[in-house]
Parts: structure tokens; sequence; C-alpha cells
């Protein structure tokens, strides 16, 4: 049984400090109440995120619905103690604009988070949050591996699925109507 530090603060409280002037340029996860700093990811790291997001922003243009939301955008993953994670790129289907759009952290799940493995990630901390954010009520999240180029489609209550290569990669339970070789996430586009 885990024990709630005297100290711990709730998501919102969390979003005030890590906007503070002296954290605006640092990254930041909340972890039971308790802040994490996270290391900055390397440029390949931020070249398959890119990827990823054009991939699903082409995805939602064709389809005419659904947005994308990147650079560690907050989820809140559990409350009391409160937990927000921010996977590199997610993906929603909902009614907000982005007039209405939370300024703050989402409070309602997307249908897929992507979590790309950066070289100061740890297996059992990339496992933590697959498990929050499927908690939470995400449907699909992938775990990408840039080094090994292959990707893990995991879904509450079954097994991950290994992609890779020109396999199809698809958007699970999630995004049934979506598909792209796994090669695309590591590829520099070119005519």
């Amino acid at each position: 049984m885990s024990t709630v530090s005297a100290n711990a603060i709730t998501a919102e409280e969390f979003f005030q400090w890590v906007n503070q002037p002296d954290n605006r340029d640092r990254r930041f996860e909340l972890h039971e109440g308790e802040v994490i700093e996270m290391p900055p990811a390397g440029k390949y790291h931020g070249f398959v995120c890119g990827n990823v997001a054009g991939i699903l922003r082409n995805f939602s243009i064709q389809r005419g619905k659904g947005y994308v939301c990147t650079n560690d955008a907050g989820v809140i993953v559990g409350r009391d103690p409160d937990s927000v994670r921010g996977p590199d790129v997610t993906f929603y289907e909902d009614d907000e604009t982005a007039d209405d759009m939370s300024r703050q952290y989402a409070a309602n799940p997307p249908l897929l988070a992507v979590e790309v493995i950066s070289p100061s990630d740890r297996f059992n901390s990339i496992m933590l949050r697959v498990t929050q954010l499927l908690n939470r009520g995400v449907k699909v999240v992938w775990v990408v591996d840039p080094e090994m180029r292959d990707v893990s489609l995991c879904q509450a209550g079954q097994e991950p699925r290994l992609v890779s290569g020109n396999e199809l990669l698809s958007g699970g339970t999630a995004l049934p109507d979506f598909e792209c070789a796994v090669s695309e996430l590591f590829a520099i586009p070119r005519k």
C-alpha cells in the first residue's frame, strides 16, 4: 500500500507550478502528487514524434474528424493523489473546438496515446505510463521504439502486439479505419 506525501499536489497546482517562469523551459510529469523532472529528448526522438503527429493529422483531415495534440500535452491519469502524464502524441475525437479547448490538462482521455521511447526511458517507467493511460480510458497506446524501428500496440485486456518494417500499424479499437506502414514513422518524406 502506498502512502501519499503530505506535500502531494493536485493537477491544477502542478499546472500553475510548471508554468512559473523558472520552470517553463523544463519538462515535468506528476506521479501520485509528486513532481518528476524529465530530461529533454534528442533530435531523432523529435523527428519520429513529428512523423507520428503528421501522419495522424493527415488521417484526421482525410476523414474530417479528430485532432492531434503534441509536445507532451498533459493528460490527467489519476486523482487523489493526482498523476499527469505527457504522451508524446495524442489523438482526440470529441466536440471541442480550438476556442473552448482546455488550456490546462486534459481531464478526458484521448482515443490514442503515443509514447516514443527516448534514451533516458526505462522499461518499468514506460509500462507504468502505458498502464495508467489504459486504466484512465485511453483505448490504444502505441509504444514506438525508434532504435528498433518497431511499435508495440497496447490495448486494455490484450497482450501487446509488436509490428515492424512494412507491416501495417492499425489504430486498433480506437481508430479501426487507420493504417500505415510502421516504416513511415521513421522515414524522411521524399518525392
